[in-house]
């Protein structure tokens, strides 16, 4: 039977501490665009208050959860148990994209572990939280998290990872801009104008 709690709770914030994955659900507003759904993992999620979270989002082949936050701000985490006692655990929210030129970046910032490849934070400010029985989640055993993710940014160097960035992470699969191609035109405004 599912709960609803009015914020995230000490004991809700131990389980989610305990978790070594979680997903993070969003969609565009078209009823033609594509609901995007991402496992994230390495540590990158940190609980700022009972009402709100956040997550270092590190650099991949695509940046559909930024170009939907944009437009319509929808999120939701889900959390599962994939050990003894069983539990899915949802956050839904408003959430927004904080980019390292950001006034926010340094406080934010702080509270996460340096991680190569990172592309910015996202926030979200939790709504509704809702605990389910998660009866029918496998159990898995926890063996490690991957660092192929890290390697490959520490291989191709921040301007490497900047020119990924610029050519794989600007617009959405559905043609929607993320706050990467604001940022992209708003540097080729500086340097026009500095010419």
């Amino acid at each position: 039977m599912a709960k609803l709690f009015d914020s995230i709770t000490e004991e809700l914030q131990e389980f989610i501490a305990a978790q070594n994955l979680f997903f993070v659900g969003t969609a565009p507003l078209s009823p033609t665009g594509h609901v995007n759904l991402s496992p994230k993992g390495l540590d990158c999620l940190r609980i700022l208050s009972p009402h709100r979270v956040a997550y270092l989002d590190l650099t991949g082949s695509g940046n559909e959860t930024s170009a939907h936050l944009q437009e319509n701000g929808r999120i939701t985490f889900m959390f599962c148990a994939f050990v003894e006692p069983p539990r899915i655990l949802r956050l839904y929210g408003k959430g927004y994209v904080v980019l390292p030129s950001s006034s926010e970046w340094d406080s934010l910032s702080s509270v996460f572990p340096q991680i190569p490849g990172t592309r910015q934070i996202i926030v979200a400010d939790i709504e509704i939280v809702q605990s389910s029985c998660g009866l029918g989640v496998p159990l898995y055993e926890y063996q490690g998290q991957r660092q192929t993710l890290v390697n490959w940014a520490i291989q191709k160097g921040e301007q490497g990872v900047r020119e990924y960035q610029q050519q794989k992470n600007s617009i959405s699969i559905d043609g929607l801009p993320t706050p990467l191609s604001q940022l992209q035109q708003n540097v080729g405004v500086r340097s026009q104008n500095t010419k």
